[in-house]
């Protein structure tokens, strides 16, 4: 080792040592820290001496300088960002954007501006929106860092004072106190009560006790940065971690990690390596880009070689007397530049901005545009327990006195609503009010939680304890008392007691609260109205089969007694405690279930906690679904992936757990979603198709790193997320069938036309107006369409079939037929005198603009009538046609635009005429939904005749016969 090359006898100093070693560069930097699992097995002085250090006079400066000329600061470096301009113009890579600008530099070519105008700002308007919602959500690096506390209390040259986190180096001695945010990773020599907040690295709910003995615990996988068994969530009990809090008490420690050889730097560089995937929607539109490419160098070809082979037509069509090949090749160029759907990026981003605004309103913040309609597509949904399932609010709800009173409390959480709250299951009477008097008011006493402005300042289960005694009405009680000695709870004796004094009667006694088995241990007698009775062993064993009943229902037993000595207590009675489930988790999980969304639950609690609140939500375990860290540990990448169909409940998980279990079911074509609220879950909720935080109880980091945050914590808001996921791609498809239809159309009217020798059924003012007003307002407002309910119930979007489905180019090409033979029967009967007048073309025009109309009302759903939708259902769809038909008369009937578009006014009779014959692709529409509705109808009949049982979908059935697994028996499985 670098820093004890030379021993301390040897008469030379730390820095003398430490400049003697500098030369050895890399070499000597690896001994400069002490790994979490080596430094926990070694006693403290060992490690103190290991480091170089001093525990009563700390480092002083100049080896701290040296020190840091090998280490660095205690801070993470990042990559090299890149400059906006170079983020900017990073929008412009997707394949979609590069075919439009392909297409926006021939039209220039072609001498076409206003095309070329037209794309460029569709172009210009998709990239900056894009830009400016990157440059929003991307900072998780910078909330990350942000862990680290700005000052640490350090011991150096025999004073302690305040200094930088960042000046840390390996071998400096940290105070910490109630409050503190741990700046390293610290081996602690000295702890007075104290115990850390780690949840958000292990993902327990209860501070983590911490002692400066040796740990002796389980055995240390190393892959686990220091953590027991490599897959426990329990933490070394003589190790504090960066970014870890302080909750009660004080302590001393030498810093053996700094920087991004913390844990919290681990964490730190696998976020810097792990890519987030690219959206389903993102990969439909990069093989939609493809296919339009392909397209449009087939219809170069196509109408390049029908050109040369029918050159008449076309000299008629467009004017010319001479018809070579580069005059013919830019027809088809251009014609082959119109048929790209310019406008569709833009419709994607604004229904995207548009659904992450509805999200905003249903308490769901989604960063990422293309996030939204990966909701849609999401099959699998990893969940959390605690604040996500459950409320994360400890509360009591059953208690027995020792005179086997039973009782239940109605309400959750921290809010005091006055007045008693409690049923009495076995019946009331004064005697049992008197035994619940005396069980609460001793949970009461026995306590150190307290509630400020309805917040909990304490650890949980004194919290559930103390809010039960004041619903109960026992405000002031503890005025009475005066409390002479604690001894605190410990992980060794689980329990904790007070001595306290009555200050009318001066009458002293302990009370105590704790384990049902360690408490039945030191209970002697039980209280039996205002006498007190010798517990027998028979009497010890019902309580304790009581306790054990009540902990299979996922209750937190505790158990109360109180006496003249610890040794002869007397019981007072059992609270059962639990985190209950939130409301709508149930509904939520039906429903998803039904749609075929997957549902497993991932937590760092206990088998039993986590199998009994997954039965009171109601989710579909079976018996062989549930799995540990310490399986997930035993099996390879393949066989996890295996086990995921029926995996359901995983406990004591690890943040590698998650990750692991992410990558195995996205390697079975799932779409996952997953939730995190700690520092151990950016990872996992990176790489997860969509990472989902909890904005309440949610660390900053897990928030900055997810993709969709719940404001309320609420798994349910999750459901009406990929409610909007769907609705938001069925939106896309609808404009997309639209979009394709329209231009069908305008590509076949003119190679008809060419074909049958016809002249050109519009001028180029007319066309220009066409692309404006029905690629735009009309086009746009079929984003906007409200959720509908059925698309909502509809299983989640198979990410392998492109946009463009055999079902949607039916749909196109049925209506496109439509709107063709009607077009052409107008300007064919018009032009009875093969010559093309101002009449003509206005009517011609008009049929083309109404056809347009009607196909947008019939767009805007591929199964529903427009009378179920609703005819104003969508106001922004009716306000733009109502804008699209005054643009149309003001066309028609304005002298000045007659002038321009080079129309006429039309009679009455023509409107009435166009009308009815334009209404006809709408009517088609009506028809082909209704006998395609008929059609699922009896297909749905048959399948209900032949299938007798009823299961959910995407879920393994539950074996009915058979041997039955421990956790089917312990937790009621075989009910689900």
């Amino acid at each position: 080792m670098c820093w004890q090359s030379v021993p301390p006898s040897a008469g030379l100093d730390s820095s003398t040592r430490l400049d003697s070693d500098a030369s050895v560069g890399g070499e000597c930097s690896s001994a400069m820290w002490v790994g979490c699992s080596e430094a926990a097995r070694m006693e403290w002085r060992d490690v103190v001496s290991r480091l170089s250090s001093d525990v009563t006079r700390g480092l002083s400066e100049s080896e701290v300088q040296l020190r840091r000329r090998t280490v660095g600061y205690n801070q993470f470096t990042e990559t090299q960002e890149d400059p906006l301009w170079k983020k900017y113009l990073g929008q412009f890579k997707e394949p979609l954007i590069l075919l439009l600008l392909v297409s926006a530099g021939v039209s220039v070519a072609m001498q076409q501006l206003d095309d070329a105008v037209v794309i460029t700002l569709a172009i210009i308007i998709v990239a900056t929106v894009a830009f400016v919602q990157e440059m929003r959500t991307d900072k998780a690096l910078e909330e990350l860092k942000k862990q680290v506390p700005a000052t640490c209390m350090c011991l150096r040259e025999g004073a302690v004072r305040e200094y930088q986190a960042r000046e840390l180096v390996p071998g400096d001695v940290v105070h910490l106190g109630i409050g503190d945010r741990v700046p390293s990773d610290v081996r602690l020599f000295q702890a007075l009560q104290l115990c850390v907040d780690e949840s958000s690295f292990t993902g327990e709910t209860e501070p983590a006790e911490k002692s400066a003995d040796v740990f002796t615990g389980g055995p240390l996988n190393g892959t686990n940065g220091g953590l027991p068994d490599g897959n426990s969530s329990s933490s070394l009990s003589n190790i504090v971690y960066m970014g870890t809090f302080v909750r009660t008490g004080r302590g001393k420690g030498i810093v053996i990690n700094t920087g991004e050889r913390s844990q919290f730097g681990k964490l730190f560089r696998l976020m810097q390596e792990e890519e987030a995937p690219r959206t389903p929607l993102q990969l439909n539109m990069d093989k939609l880009a493809k296919k339009l490419s392909i397209f449009s160098f087939a219809f170069i070809a196509l109408v390049f070689c029908l050109g040369l082979y029918q050159g008449i037509p076309l000299q008629k069509i467009f004017n010319t007397t001479n018809v070579d090949v580069l005059q013919i090749f830019n027809i088809a160029v251009s014609l082959a530049v119109a048929a790209i759907p310019e406008g569709l990026p833009i419709v994607v981003t604004m229904t995207l901005c548009l659904g992450i605004r509805r999200m905003a309103q249903r308490s769901a913040l989604v960063k990422g545009l293309h996030t939204v309609e990966t909701l849609g597509c999401v099959t699998t949904i990893c969940s959390d327990k605690t604040g996500t399932l459950t409320k994360n609010e400890m509360t009591a709800t059953w208690l027995c006195t020792s005179e086997r009173d039973e009782c239940s409390f109605s309400g959750v959480g921290y809010e005091i609503s006055g007045g008693s709250t409690l049923d009495y299951t076995t019946g009331y009477s004064q005697k049992a009010y008197d035994a619940v008097y005396k069980l609460l008011e001793t949970g009461l006493l026995c306590n150190n939680a307290q509630l400020v402005a309805g917040q909990l300042l304490g650890q949980p289960t004194e919290g559930a304890l103390l809010v039960a005694a004041l619903k109960f009405g026992l405000f002031g009680a503890a005025d009475k008392y005066m409390r002479l000695e604690e001894l605190p709870f410990s992980s060794e004796t689980k329990k904790m007691a007070v001595k306290i004094q009555n200050s009318e009667t001066g009458v002293v006694e302990w009370l105590a609260k704790g384990g049902v088995e360690v408490m039945m241990a030191d209970c002697s007698h039980y209280q039996q109205g205002s006498s007190s009775l010798p517990l027998s062993p028979n009497a010890k064993a019902t309580i304790l089969n009581s306790a054990k009943e009540q902990a299979r229902h996922g209750l937190r037993v505790v158990c109360l007694a109180r006496g003249s000595s610890l040794q002869s207590l007397v019981y007072q009675g059992l609270v059962g405690l639990q985190d209950p489930p939130r409301e709508g988790v149930s509904a939520a999980l039906d429903t998803l279930y039904s749609t075929g969304v997957n549902v497993k639950m991932v937590t760092g609690d206990a088998m039993e906690t986590a199998c009994a609140v997954a039965k009171a939500i109601g989710m579909q375990v079976s018996p062989g679904g549930v799995f540990s860290g310490n399986h997930l540990d035993s099996v390879d990448d393949h066989q996890l992936a295996a086990i995921m169909r029926e995996a359901t409940v995983f406990y004591r998980v690890a943040p590698r757990h998650k990750l692991r279990i992410v990558k195995a079911l996205q390697s079975s074509g799932d779409v996952v979603g997953m939730t995190g609220d700690g520092v151990n879950d950016v990872v996992a909720l990176k790489r997860a198709n969509i990472g989902i935080a909890m904005g309440k109880m949610g660390s900053a980091v897990s928030k900055e790193a997810a993709d969709m945050i719940l404001n309320d914590d609420n798994f349910a808001t999750i459901l009406a997320a990929i409610e909007e996921g769907k609705c938001i791609f069925h939106n896309i498809s609808n404009f997309v069938q639209f979009q394709v239809s329209t231009s069908i159309v305008a590509l076949s009217l003119i190679a008809l036309s060419t074909l049958f020798g016809l002249p050109s059924p519009l001028n180029p003012m007319q066309i220009l107006l066409i692309n404006v007003i029905m690629d735009g307002p009309p086009a746009l407002t079929l984003g906007m369409e409200p959720i509908d309910d059925d698309i909502a119930k509809q299983p989640p979007r198979d990410t392998s079939k492109d946009l463009i489905t055999p079902r949607l180019i039916r749909n196109c090409l049925i209506s496109a037929a439509v709107i063709i033979i009607g077009t052409l029967w107008v300007f064919r009967s018009e032009m009875l005198d093969g010559v093309v007048t101002a009449r003509d073309t206005t009517m011609t025009f008009s049929c083309f603009v109404l056809f347009d109309m009607f196909n947008a009302m019939s767009c805007r759903s591929s199964t529903k009538s427009i009378f179920e939708l609703g005819i104003l259902s969508n106001w922004y769809l009716f306000i733009a046609l109502s804008a699209t038909l005054a643009c149309l008369l003001a066309v028609v009937y304005l002298p000045f635009l007659q002038w321009v578009f080079q129309t006429e006014a039309l009679r009455l009779s023509d409107w009435l005429y166009l009308v009815c014959l334009t209404s006809s692709v709408l009517i088609v529409s009506e028809v082909r939904k209704m006998l395609s509705k008929i059609r699922h109808t009896r297909l749905r009949r048959g399948v209900s005749k032949r299938s007798g049982d009823k299961r959910y979908l995407g879920l393994p059935a539950v074996a009915s016969g058979g041997s039955r697994s421990k956790e089917t028996v312990l937790y009621g499985l075989e009910d689900v």
